[in-house]
């Protein structure tokens, strides 16, 4: 299946903004089916990355004061041989002087997505990963990448995925890790099944958990019907996503 659409601009408020555009060459060593790479066209369009978002100029300097970043991601319906369209995976790095790193809120905009979490942790000089979590998500819901989780996010849907999130933007996300094992600790089959990832020498059995309720998680008063950039208007609650301790004592875990 190719995408429906390509999408080269987003029209935002008054504004215009132009992706970053993952193509599959960039994916290669993290698709599970390798006699689809054989023959498939490597410059074929995947998703598209929209960057530092924003309506105007005021918010584009409010978001920036606030030391945030509003990114939306387009991830047309799409199949990688045996599995789902997906992005790329990614970890966050650690705060200075802290063995926490950076969480990060996303929302559905549009169309249907599963997030897949996974714990990564040093035990004995030796990488693990000890919790792994898929969170299935419609339009409307907000996700929480608590501190110290690495995300994939797949769309199992035959509908575009639009979906938006606020993260800190003092970061550059870490694509080496999961890059290096060849995927995350799961992948999500077109069938539904999902499929461990051999280059783990152990992993968890997948935890399936639904939304998060965010006004109790992280004080978030937002309804389904209402898309999280309107929290431009009270930053102050996206204070945990430069500051985690705010999330770690409310204890808002998947």
């Amino acid at each position: 299946m190719k995408p429906k659409a390509i999408w080269n601009e987003l029209k935002f408020g008054e504004r215009t903004f132009f992706p970053a555009v993952r193509i599959l060459e960039e994916m290669k060593e993290v698709v599970l089916d390798k006699s689809f790479l054989a023959s498939a066209n490597m410059d074929m369009e995947l998703y598209y990355m929209f960057r530092e978002v924003s309506k105007g100029e005021e918010e584009e300097k409010k978001i920036k004061e606030k030391g945030l970043r509003y990114d939306i991601t387009i991830i047309p319906p799409n199949k990688l041989g045996l599995e789902f369209v997906k992005t790329a995976g990614h970890y966050h790095p650690f705060l200075p002087d802290s063995d926490i790193t950076y969480p990060e809120i996303y929302e559905v905009l549009e169309g249907e997505a599963h997030y897949l979490l996974q714990r990564r942790e040093d035990v004995r000089g030796i990488e693990k990963i000890t919790d792994v979590v898929i969170v299935k998500a419609k339009k409307g819901d907000k996700i929480i990448i608590p501190p110290n989780y690495g995300h994939v996010t797949i769309n199992p849907s035959e509908v575009t995925l639009k979906m938006a999130n606020w993260v800190a933007r003092s970061f550059s996300s870490i694509y080496e890790p999961v890059k290096r094992r060849g995927g995350a600790a799961y992948f999500e089959l077109t069938n539904g099944e999902f499929v461990k990832n051999g280059n783990y020498e152990e992993v968890p059995s997948i935890r399936f958990l639904k939304p998060p309720d965010i006004e109790k998680e992280v004080g978030l008063n937002l309804s389904k019907e209402v898309e999280m950039y309107e929290l431009i208007k009270e930053p102050e609650k996206l204070e945990f996503l430069t500051n985690p301790n705010l999330l770690l004592k409310r204890k808002a875990f998947v």
